[in-house]
């Protein structure tokens, strides 16, 4: 069956990702929980505030401290804090966009001596930054190592946070570069700059969680169902997906699925690549960003 575009689609327009229909988290800020790989146990909680955005917080319990990402507000990450009596030591943030440092200034006014880590060459536009990061940076995360990832394609200076686990996997806080189905609009950068992005990604181990920065996984896990119609396990996650309450939180996603399951991890899909008639690697993966 030939793959067509869908109507108006095209990852390098500036417009807004359609959410409808998308799940939001219904059990609160305890939705989301794991226990790190050894140490003291870390919860990480996914925090909906905004229309759709998550703040993940880590939790060290017994320790009652805490380390949030990209703080978009400060109204529900301050009243997480406050309930369960926990004091942030680190506030990581992965682009300069208002849905995602709009609660930084605040949260950090609360808590002298509080570490912002952001990226050195966007760091003109990261409000509060404290400790500029770069590719390949080794950040202690409570009881784990941050390693930062320069990820550019939907802002230029776009990175994410590698956590692992000490087994064969661990933690990616993947801002607005991946989501469950698809990827970050590009806003700054261009198709190339966002392939390579994600091929570092993609080199991480299957069993790494991805913590996204917003609620998109069940609209476009639709759209890319709608896109490859014949794609068997898209169209069982997809089932999946429809069967939970709604209003569900559908993080952590797992590595292995988006790769298994996101167009966009697919640019040497031999079908995939047959049926658009491109060749494997940028060109297949510039189509894509046509496409969708």
């Amino acid at each position: 069956m030939p793959i067509t575009p869908q109507a108006g689609a095209s990852r390098t327009a500036v417009r807004p990702i359609v959410a409808a229909g998308s799940p939001r988290s219904s059990t609160g800020p305890r939705a989301g929980t794991l226990n790190a790989a050894e140490g003291p146990t870390v919860r990480i909680v996914p925090l909906p505030i905004l229309a759709d955005n998550y703040v993940m917080v880590l939790v060290d319990d017994a320790a009652r401290t805490a380390v949030l990402v990209d703080p978009g507000e400060a109204g529900a990450p301050l009243e997480l804090l406050e309930r369960e009596r926990l004091a942030p030591v680190a506030l990581l943030i992965t682009h300069h966009h208002a849905d995602h440092v709009g609660g930084v200034s605040r949260i950090a006014a609360r808590w002298a001596g509080l570490r912002v880590y952001g990226a050195a060459a966007d760091r003109r536009r990261l409000p509060g930054v404290t400790d500029p990061v770069r590719e390949g940076d080794a950040v202690p995360i409570l009881d784990r190592t941050a390693r930062v990832l320069d990820v550019p394609g939907h802002t230029l200076g776009h990175i994410a946070w590698f956590l692992p686990d000490g087994s064969a996997g661990g933690d990616l806080f993947s801002g607005d570069t991946l989501f469950g189905g698809t990827i970050g609009n590009l806003f700054e950068g261009t198709p190339d700059d966002m392939f390579a992005s994600l091929r570092k990604i993609r080199r991480l181990p299957p069993a790494t969680r991805i913590w996204c920065g917003h609620e998109y996984t069940l609209a476009y896990v639709r759209e890319a169902a709608r896109f490859d119609p014949g794609h068997a396990r898209l169209a069982e996650r997809l089932r999946r997906l429809e069967a939970a309450a709604p209003g569900s939180c559908t993080l952590p996603l797992t590595l292995e699925e988006e790769r298994a399951t996101n167009p966009f991890f697919k640019w040497d899909d031999p079908d995939l690549t047959r049926r658009l008639g491109t060749a494997p690697g940028i060109e297949t993966f510039r189509r894509l960003c046509d496409l969708l």
